[in-house]
């Protein structure tokens, strides 16, 4: 083999700040992200479950929308159709503020919301129905039943899901490069770009995203063990049949 390694490359120049720059960047826009899509998973979620026809029918078309539309299609549409639409005024701050990375944040955001919804529904669904019943039958509004019953312990039983649906969030947000966005993968390129060494820089930005990855499922594990509830899915199970 012909190939010289020199990994040395990582750390000299400004290969080592590129790395670090993409680092930040990828966990603001992931953190970012991770939150609009958990809002929009937790209300999509709840409504697809409610006894009102009209709000499932909206949830519902959101998400089957957002399932069967690329992730890089719906990046390039808020990043190339959504600005012609605003104002100049807010068309001229988003650009002076860096618009690829705003659209980069709605698109991850929205597109991970309808996911995340899916995750809620089953969780709510793995709940007896005799919960909201009771809760119902001590006075409380359908509203209150799901914000002080359902959903708690709906979100303490989709942990594991929510975990895999937050590493692909993470993952993800390598599609931004498509649009400008100076994240990881953007900067592991562009240190291949000047060094012409694609071994090491692309094999260090796979080596980060592991390394968040493993992290970030390690973390779950712990909150998963503290929250979980014993049984309560297969008494979900039960309650169904």
């Amino acid at each position: 083999m012909s190939y010289t390694f020199n990994w040395s490359i990582l750390w000299t120049g400004q290969s080592g700040g590129w790395l670090l720059q993409g680092l930040f960047t990828t966990i603001e826009i992931s953190i970012l992200a991770w939150w609009i899509a958990v809002v929009l998973g937790i209300g999509s979620g709840a409504m697809r479950t409610v006894p009102v026809v009209p709000l499932r029918w909206a949830a519902a078309a959101y998400v089957e929308f957002f399932r069967n539309v690329p992730l890089l299609v719906w990046m390039f549409f808020w990043y190339f159709a959504v600005p012609p639409l605003l104002p100049d005024a807010v068309r001229e701050w988003l650009f002076d503020h860096g618009a690829e990375f705003w659209a980069a944040l709605c698109a991850l955001g929205v597109y991970h919301g309808a996911r995340f919804s899916e995750v809620i529904r089953a969780g709510i669904q793995a709940i007896p129905k005799t919960q909201f019943e009771a809760a119902v039958s001590t006075g409380l509004t359908v509203t209150q039943a799901y914000r002080l019953i359902i959903l708690p312990i709906a979100l303490r039983l989709i942990i594991p899901p929510a975990t895999n649906e937050s590493l692909n969030l993470l993952k993800n947000s390598s599609v931004a490069l498509t649009i400008g966005v100076a994240e990881l993968t953007f900067q592991t390129r562009q240190i291949e770009t000047y060094t012409a060494k694609a071994f090491e820089a692309l094999a260090s930005g796979t080596v980060i995203y592991l390394l968040l990855c493993l992290t970030i499922a390690a973390l779950m594990a712990q909150v998963e063990r503290r929250y979980a509830i014993p049984g309560m899915i297969a008494q979900g199970a039960v309650g169904e049949n």
